[in-house]
């Protein structure tokens, strides 16, 4: 519990603008559920009113958890945050998210609150499964970029962590995506390989034929599912997991994704009015052989989202 006494510089201020002050920008949503279960009072009195005037001297008493008067940091953003993924599938030890497009994974310079890691995290705090100190922080097993959508694999506990990770690294995670290319491609079905080298100073990558140092293999297997004139709907799945690897290969094969402002083409991106690349991890299968561990129960077993936004431009 935090108490407060209300000075002369507050006088006549509406409870909820104080609050929201003392709590460095507490959601409104969250500031009113704890104003209608009585978490707050004013003088010893339940005040469940947001517009409540505050009169100097008043005593303000906040039955709230201390993360909440400490400033917004990737340690507590997840008490900023409200959460927007959507649940593909869930169980005791692991989390499949379906993350929208323009929310980052986890944080970096520019963004430290507002992450899927954060939403991840709010989601289990509000079920009662994740308590800072006390429980095992849930942990992204995969990544995917900010302006790509999709499902991410979240783990609750440190066992099925540690497997996925391996299950990952042995390629008996298969994942799959759909994305819209430029063009026709030229057969239905084919693959695409090279090799990726990776330019951190632009933060881009850049596709050979031949091995190179720093160079990585890239392999995709590639379907089209329909065409147009223009654009076709293409399925992708991974074989190899590199950086832009999708976004890459397509690319430097003549076929860049719709949208894609760094490999992509301009002018066709501003005619479709796509503002960010056409790229969906649309499916995870969990794909491993017998053998025993914490999620060997997830065997077999195929996840797919509810829909790609992007699929109906074809």
């Amino acid at each position: 519990m935090r108490e407060f006494t209300v000075d002369r510089a507050a006088d006549g201020r509406r409870l909820d603008a104080l609050l929201g002050e003392l709590t460095h920008g507490l959601p409104q949503p969250l500031l009113y559920k704890f104003l209608r279960k009585g978490r707050v009072r004013v003088n010893g009195k339940r005040i469940s009113q947001p517009g409540h005037r505050l009169q100097a001297g008043d005593r303000l008493e906040c039955y709230l958890n201390d993360e909440f008067f400490q400033r917004p940091s990737p340690e507590n953003a997840y008490l900023r945050v409200k959460p927007r993924f959507q649940v593909v599938y869930e169980d005791e030890n692991i989390l499949l998210a379906d993350k929208y497009p323009g929310l980052l994974v986890l944080p970096d310079r520019e963004e430290g609150v507002n992450t899927l890691e954060a939403q991840i995290q709010r989601y289990l705090y509000d079920r009662g499964e994740y308590r800072p100190g006390e429980t095992f922080p849930p942990a992204l097993c995969n990544r995917i970029d900010r302006w790509t959508g999709g499902i991410v694999i979240a783990a609750k506990n440190q066992p099925a962590l540690e497997e996925m990770l391996e299950r990952i690294r042995l390629r008996q995670v298969q994942k799959t995506y759909w994305c819209v290319v430029l063009g026709r491609l030229p057969r239905r079905e084919g693959t695409l390989t090279g090799y990726l080298f990776k330019d951190s100073k632009k933060s881009r990558v850049y596709v050979g034929d031949s091995p190179r140092p720093g160079a990585k293999q890239a392999v995709t297997h590639y379907r089209v599912l329909r065409a147009n004139r223009e654009l076709s709907l293409v399925e992708a799945r991974l074989v190899t997991g590199r950086t832009h690897q999708i976004r890459a290969q397509f690319a430097a094969a003549g076929h860049p994704l719709l949208g894609d402002g760094k490999y992509g083409r301009e002018p066709v991106n501003r005619r479709y009015h796509q503002p960010y690349q056409a790229l969906y991890s649309r499916e995870v299968t969990f794909a491993f052989p017998p053998g025993e561990g914490v999620l060997q129960y997830l065997s077999g077993r195929r996840f797919q989202v509810a829909q790609v936004p992007f699929e109906k431009l074809v």
